[in-house]
């Protein structure tokens, strides 16, 4: 047996700097001892101030887009936290949590691993990107022309992420109608924008197939608007379900190990 070629070891001669940079958040050390703060502030603004004066939608918005946001941007975006602060006990991310819970895992570990399934590629985090992205792409084109191009090859809901089209989708057999509820109520506020409203009329060319709006495609557009970053959006929908995640694993941690289905002994076959 041959032995394992290795490619030569080299140094990547490169200079790295002498101190990690942030624009983020600067704190300030105390006269008498450097490695306590004596004051923090987010993008200039004092912690302090944001306390008193603003709200946690306000601040967690200016943590991630640099800048507070307008009334009309405030109130939508907490409407979006709102709307997706639990993904349901059906979604497979709550059933991990579930699990987690009933499993009698530490209830530290219930976000960590609940928050991964939600970051999946199925009515998780790992949709937010490419439906951001489609979304910034078309809202200035036809919606019905985008429509009637998909809908003249094929008008199969699983043919939508292979013609480039995502937020949208079937769910179980259907029209998500409380996402398209959600969709409605957001895109009536006045801090709603064009991805949102052109989703809208996307959407309603697809209901009649069977077909609407996602609740991850809800969110990117939303998240579009408010001019989040694309590579930001799924980790933004990991965070606005992270509470329902965790008070469904706790709901479970004090329950015995029946409180959640089982396969049945019927159910299994031992070979010999």
């Amino acid at each position: 047996m041959q032995d394992p070629k290795h490619d030569q070891v080299r140094s990547r001669n490169e200079p790295f700097v002498a101190k990690t940079a942030t624009r983020i958040w600067q704190e300030i050390p105390d006269a008498d001892n450097p490695y306590l703060a004596r004051a923090a502030y987010c993008y200039g603004y004092d912690l302090l101030e944001l306390m008193s004066r603003r709200s946690f939608s306000d601040v967690f918005y200016l943590l991630f887009r640099g800048e507070l946001p307008t009334p009309e941007q405030a109130n939508i975006f907490e409407a979006l936290m709102i709307s997706l602060i639990n993904p349901g006990p059906r979604h497979p991310a709550t059933r991990a949590a579930m699990n987690v819970g009933v499993g009698k895992t530490n209830p530290l570990h219930i976000l960590p691993i609940a928050s991964a399934v939600l970051g999946g590629d199925y009515l998780g985090g790992g949709e937010i990107e490419n439906a951001m992205r489609f979304l910034r792409k078309q809202h200035a084109n036809s919606a019905r022309d985008l429509f009637n191009e998909w809908a003249d090859q094929s008008t199969s809901p699983d043919t939508l992420a292979a013609h480039g089209i995502y937020g949208f989708t079937q769910k179980y057999g259907g029209v998500d109608f409380l996402t398209q509820s959600i969709a409605n109520q957001l895109s009536e506020m006045p801090g709603a924008g064009d991805c949102l409203r052109w989703g809208q009329d996307f959407a309603r060319y697809l209901h009649p197939l069977g077909i609407g709006w996602s609740s991850t495609g809800v969110a990117a557009a939303v998240f579009a608007d408010l001019g989040f970053h694309p590579r930001a959006g799924g980790c933004l929908f990991q965070l606005l379900g992270a509470p329902g995640l965790v008070a469904h694993g706790l709901e479970l941690a004090n329950k015995p190990i029946t409180a959640m289905p089982f396969v049945s002994d019927d159910n299994y076959v031992i070979e010999r």
